[in-house]
């Protein structure tokens, strides 16, 4: 089969920004798009999957006010990553490029743009990322996860296009699977790096804070660092939980689709996966994150009735395993918050974000 043309995708090397990327690219290869990927170093841990024909790693930075004495050395590595950017844009002729936000989203799309090649960025969070505001403005194209995207500059509202955020064929396989009977109570636990080490440290000690009686067929599956799995192993054996635990599960998608209740952060992917498997989640949102955007994105989910926003700050063992527990018993209500949260999904966002894609692409063969 001829391809169509090479689209460019630009994504940091974390889940959140190479995850709207990979359902992007699953979709434009099923159209016959040819993909590649410009990412960081980071992809060696996230990307392993990804469907590209070529991954390019090119420098970045994040450029920070609060660390002065730094601004010059990282401008500097942005300006190579431009560069290098420009260098491969010129050699792969791409038909678009699509941005993914954070500072490695930077290059490429300034390169994009310096060389007339048509682009569009791509924001998941309600509150619209600082790489993005700056892009924005010499992006031909603004998708948005949120309808009320915060943060997004005036003299780019009109470039805006609502497509949602783009999950993972993996995560779509999972859509309209039942929830479940109530045999056991199913709860999934997980974080990135920071909420795992935080719910390794918290979620023991709520355990702990139950009666046996309380405990008894709770089903734990829970994300725990390699370096606390011993001892949150061993105070789950002392309380008798029965648990299943590892640092990296392969089959997320599916085990959120087994679950009752998700105890979680507040990511804008695992947001967007909540919402299209139809799963309702107790959310505790990342402190201290830029632009408080998972503070957000938890308020968005809630509003919906999908799920309850616990700031870390003000979390109690104790009060929380009484709400767990209350929240267990509420049979009707947790299926009424995972019908909320399914009405709150768009699994249609990839289909939108590539029909945008192909719109602005036109631009180049027109």
């Amino acid at each position: 089969m001829t391809s169509k043309g090479t689209i460019v995708l630009a994504a940091g090397g974390t889940g959140g920004h190479l995850f709207p990327a990979q359902a992007l690219a699953e979709e434009l290869t099923r159209r016959g798009y040819t993909i590649h990927l410009m990412t960081d170093e980071r992809v060696r841990d996230y990307g392993k999957s990804f469907p590209a024909t070529e991954i390019h790693v090119v420098p970045s930075a994040t450029l920070s006010l609060s660390k002065p004495w730094l601004v010059p050395s990282r401008a500097l590595r942005l300006y190579g990553g431009y560069r290098q950017a420009r260098d491969i844009l010129k050699r792969v002729k791409p038909l678009a490029v699509v941005g993914f936000g954070g500072y490695p989203s930077f290059p490429p799309i300034l390169a994009a743009w310096r060389l007339k090649i048509p682009s569009c960025v791509h924001d998941q969070n309600a509150v619209m990322g600082r790489a993005n505001k700056v892009l924005a403005k010499w992006a031909d194209a603004v998708a948005s996860s949120f309808p009320d995207l915060k943060g997004l500059p005036p003299e780019a509202a009109k470039k805006l296009t609502i497509t949602g955020n783009p999950v993972r064929d993996l995560v779509l396989k999972q859509q309209g699977v039942a929830y479940p009977a109530f045999d056991t109570f199913n709860l999934l636990v997980f974080g990135g790096s920071q909420g795992a080490q935080f719910f390794g440290e918290f979620m023991p000690r709520v355990f702990a804070a139950m009666t046996p009686e309380q405990r008894r067929g709770i089903r734990l599956t829970q994300q725990v660092r390699q370096e606390n799995m011993d001892a949150v192993s061993q105070a789950y054996a002392g309380l008798g939980l029965d648990c299943e635990l590892n640092p990296f599960f392969m089959d997320m998608p599916a085990r959120i689709a087994r679950s009752h209740l998700v105890v979680c952060r507040s990511g804008a992917s695992t947001i967007a996966e909540l919402g299209v498997i139809g799963r309702p989640a107790v959310m505790v949102p990342l402190p201290h994150a830029i632009d408080n955007d998972q503070l957000r994105n938890a308020e968005s989910f809630a509003a919906a009735g999908a799920g309850w926003v616990h700031p870390q700050a003000s979390l109690d063992p104790k009060s929380f395993a009484q709400f767990l527990t209350s929240l267990r018993g509420s049979e009707q209500q947790l299926q009424q918050a995972a019908a909320a949260a399914l009405g709150h999904g768009r699994p249609d966002a990839a289909l939108r974000l590539a029909d945008l894609t192909e719109k602005i692409a036109g631009k180049k063969t027109s």
